[in-house]
């Protein structure tokens, strides 16, 4: 018998998730295998599921050079709606946080039906560097007692009969189902309502007014309705599917009762389905595995494998993306031993604070979205659930839009250890501000995070401050640092980066030496100020290769490397 093939990572699941894992992965040089059980060439494979990514899923997306083709297929939705019987709402309600988006070029919902954006992902993998089976389960795995390389073996059952790989890692992205998470033992904790929702997608014509914008609509006999405009000129519609509706069909739910439903949730608006695309019935629950990692780090789940919730906010996707984005990294510099074992243990316990927070917003809006109150409401049980179903929309546009979801302090998210100096900086574990900065020669404007793309790097940004003479008895030493310390110099897990107070004809002719990496202008001091930096002072900033910061720090040589020695191993290279 011929030996197992071997992988850097055996991923179970090739839906938006697993790939996504996969292209990073391969995007950071590893061997990676996906075992995918579902036919996706069949309309069951393909159509339904996710639909919205909001800003900062797009910004991670574009940072691994994934968003433009999406952008091509997709329907940027800046606007929103709230009707009720028939009359336009004014001030609108839940949606209305995607209609002032800042502080990123991304100030859209982007709406794109999941199978495009799998096959986006498809399109884009290192066919070279990634074996895919479809239409092939994984029925068991098991890891070894030694310290063999790959220590984790996975077992299949395919049309071909049973096949077997062995692997270093092995990732559950294999939905809420998982049988990776239910092989590895681990809890999935919470539970399921009661309340069921209907989603329908397709082709319609209506006379609604407004019919392409992110829709609320108020109504008594089937919630707060969903209206969303999708690409390819489709619309999707939700609502809830209460047991009064539930009593008319005593044989259950057809094709024919959902589009019925559709159309009756609208009333007084007309609804038509010229086609029909998709549509699903379905309970709300939340639930969270105890861990998204065990068997000493060799398996790990994320996406849906890891975390279930209503679609009410439409942020399943993007937490499975927040999820592999956190991962992929962590999991390579842990593969090519660039990191401590204690990066890898921050992927759980950073997603799983903030999937934490999000169960507990959807606990709210899944019930008043259904016309029930939550525990905690102490109101007027005759009040409209809707204005607080509004008020928490607005509320969490933060989250909403990802663009505020921060992780604590950790062995990676460093804060200064002197209170005088906690101020200087962007809090560690935030997201990096996407400023202007000028290119040499040109003077063209690019962003931060164009500079800044995910290739599994640290990036380390000497902001020189807007005083270049001042800032020399900072830089000279630094520079005589890193000559004679090639593992801080040419680390393989380290960018970096100049943005420079200053502008001139040459970048060595400003700054009176070689700038640390590239260089960039900032004579403006906009980013200088985004950063919350003080102009006259020279200054560290390490972003992280997901776009959050690290910490920030003076440039001492010593102190830089401390702080980097926490996260990454010695490798010394030459000198940069």
């Amino acid at each position: 018998m011929p030996s197992p093939e071997t992988y850097d990572v055996i991923i179970i699941g090739g839906g938006p998730v697993g790939l996504l894992l996969a292209y990073q992965l391969t995007r950071f040089e590893l061997s990676v295998c996906i075992v995918e059980k579902q036919d996706k060439d069949t309309p069951e494979g393909r159509y339904g599921r996710a639909i919205t990514l909001f800003p900062r899923t797009l910004e991670l997306l574009d940072q691994l050079d994934l968003v433009q083709p999406m952008l091509q297929q997709g329907f940027a939705c800046r606007s929103s709606v709230t009707y009720k019987d028939g009359v336009r709402q004014f001030p609108g309600k839940v949606w209305t946080f995607m209609e002032n988006i800042q502080g990123t070029v991304f100030d859209f919902a982007l709406v794109l039906r999941q199978m495009y954006t799998e096959d986006i992902l498809r399109e884009r993998l290192d066919r070279g560097k990634v074996t895919y089976h479809g239409s092939m389960e994984c029925v068991g795995f098991e890891t070894g007692l030694d310290d063999s390389e790959y220590p984790v073996t996975v077992h299949c059952s395919g049309p071909g009969g049973m096949m077997s790989a062995k692997s270093k890692y092995l990732v559950g992205a294999d939905g809420g189902h998982s049988l990776v998470r239910r092989y590895a033992n681990i809890p999935f904790d919470g539970d399921s309502s009661e309340d069921q929702w209907i989603r329908i997608d397709g082709i319609v014509e209506t006379n609604m007014p407004i019919n392409r914008a992110y829709g609320a609509i108020e109504t008594t006999t089937h919630g707060n309705v969903l209206w969303a405009p999708l690409d390819h000129g489709a619309t999707r519609i939700g609502y809830a599917y209460t047991p009064e509706i539930a009593a008319k069909y005593p044989e259950g739910v057809t094709e024919e009762v959902a589009v019925n439903e559709a159309i009756a949730c609208l009333w007084p608006f007309s609804l038509k389905f010229k086609e029909v695309h998709w549509w699903t019935l379905y309970k709300i629950g939340q639930r969270m595995a105890r861990t998204f990692a065990t068997h000493n780090n060799r398996i790990f789940i994320c996406g849906d494998a890891a975390h279930t919730h209503s679609s009410g906010a439409a942020q399943g996707l993007n937490t499975g993306i927040h999820d592999a984005v956190n991962l992929a990294w962590k999991l390579a510099l842990e593969v090519q031993r660039l990191s401590h074992p204690e990066v890898l243990d921050t992927y759980t316990t950073e997603r799983q604070s903030a999937v934490q927070r999000l169960l507990n917003y959807d606990k709210d809006i899944s019930l008043l979205m259904t016309h029930k109150w939550p525990a905690w409401y102490d109101g007027d049980p005759h009040a409209d659930p809707n204005v607080l179903l509004g008020e928490i929309f607005n509320n969490a546009a933060p989250f909403n839009t990802g663009l505020g979801i921060s992780y604590e302090a950790n062995v990676i998210n460093q804060p200064w250890e002197s209170s005088t100096e906690a101020a200087v900086g962007v809090q560690p574990g935030t997201r990096a501000p996407d400023t202007k900065l000028t290119t040499p020669g040109t003077f063209q404007s690019v962003r931060m995070h164009q500079v800044l793309r995910n290739r599994c790097q640290f990036h380390a940004i000497v902001f020189t401050g807007g005083d270049i003479k001042t800032a020399k008895s900072d830089l000279v030493p630094l520079r005589e640092y890193l000559d004679s310390h090639p593992e801080l110099a040419m680390h393989p897990a380290i960018a970096w980066l100049t943005v420079c107070g200053s502008a001139g004809c040459s970048p060595y002719e400003v700054l009176g030496m070689t700038g640390f990496g590239d260089t960039y202008f900032d004579a403006r001091g906009i980013a200088h100020y985004a950063y919350k930096l003080d102009s006259r002072k020279a200054m560290l900033v390490v972003i992280r290769p997901d776009g959050l910061i690290a910490f920030t720090c003076a440039l001492d040589g010593e102190t830089i490397w401390q702080h980097f020695s926490r996260i990454l191993r010695s490798q010394p290279q030459e000198t940069c």
